[in-house]
């Protein structure tokens, strides 16, 4: 059992987020936004992690690149969040996992990675199962973007920035583990807040709801089922090799597209289910050839 919690870790953190777009949801149809809850429930993680492990603040404070961490995670998340509470669970999950085709062209611009023939061929097929999920079937070239909504957007986005997040763990090796968790927990709170406030000033969100039990118990299972998830990861990703961690964590896939079905949110056409396997076989070159090395 010992050896194979490490495995079991990482299928939990997986399970947690393809999961996530029911409590969400849920939260939204009770009246309370996802920024607005994206920001409730990092802001209690926050607050447990400094006067868990105060270090953690201070290295937080002196390492620059953690900055830019909690940016790129903070609109990784949020993007996700609203995306996938107001949005197709199965659209938003596949456009996110264009992560790893955004990945080869950051990594080429910023880590001086030349993308080889394998990655072109990861952003080939990448980027054609985009078109099939997004692209309504018969769409003329002047309305490519027809049926094209915000959460399609969000989501392309929210992969990009999940992207930057990978480029600047890589980037913040030197830095404390748990420093590198504060900052996407601060990140998330802050990126969520800003938005969330910016929402409701300019009348596109509404004001938080009363206490509902409704919402707040989501809220708290959320916040319960990230930390576990958070710890979860960082105990299986020190443990299993890199690219057994990707292929894992491909399954949040499977658990959000599955789970989406079961419950009526989502009706699983063949274009869908293509583009789904063009954008999935990218992301398994991706892991193959990091095993490879």
């Amino acid at each position: 059992m010992h050896f194979s919690l490490p495995y079991f870790s990482l299928l939990f953190n997986a399970m947690v987020w393809g999961l996530a777009w029911w409590p969400f949801q849920t939260m939204h149809a009770a009246g309370l936004v996802a920024p607005w809850a994206t920001s409730m429930i990092y802001s209690l993680l926050t607050v447990i992690t400094v006067v868990w492990m105060r270090s953690s603040l201070h290295a937080f404070l002196t390492h620059r690149t953690l900055w830019l961490l909690a940016l790129s995670s903070g609109l990784t998340n949020v993007s996700f969040n609203m995306a996938a509470s107001t949005g197709d669970v199965v659209r938003v999950i596949l456009l996110f996992y264009l992560m790893p085709a955004w990945t080869v062209l950051l990594a080429w611009r910023f880590l001086g990675e030349r993308p080889t023939r394998a990655g072109l061929l990861r952003l080939v097929l990448a980027f054609s199962g985009m078109a099939l999920v997004i692209v309504p079937e018969g769409a003329s070239l002047h309305s490519l973007t027809a049926g094209i909504g915000l959460s399609e957007y969000l989501a392309v986005f929210g992969g990009l920035c999940f992207a930057c997040t990978n480029v600047i763990l890589r980037r913040s090796f030197h830095a404390p583990s748990m420093a590198r968790v504060l900052a996407m927990f601060i990140g998330c709170m802050c990126v969520g807040l800003a938005t969330a406030s910016l929402g409701y000033v300019t009348g596109y969100f509404p004001a938080v709801p009363a206490p509902d039990v409704v919402w707040v118990s989501c809220a708290l299972g959320m916040a319960v089922f990230v930390a576990i998830g958070s710890w979860a990861l960082q105990y299986g990703a020190a443990r299993v090799p890199t690219s057994t961690t990707s292929l894992i964590m491909l399954s949040e896939v499977l658990f959000a597209s599955g789970s989406a079905w079961l419950l009526g949110a989502t009706e699983l056409t063949p274009r869908m289910l293509l583009g789904g396997l063009l954008i999935i076989s990218g992301a398994l070159m991706a892991v193959l050839q990091s095993n490879k090395r």
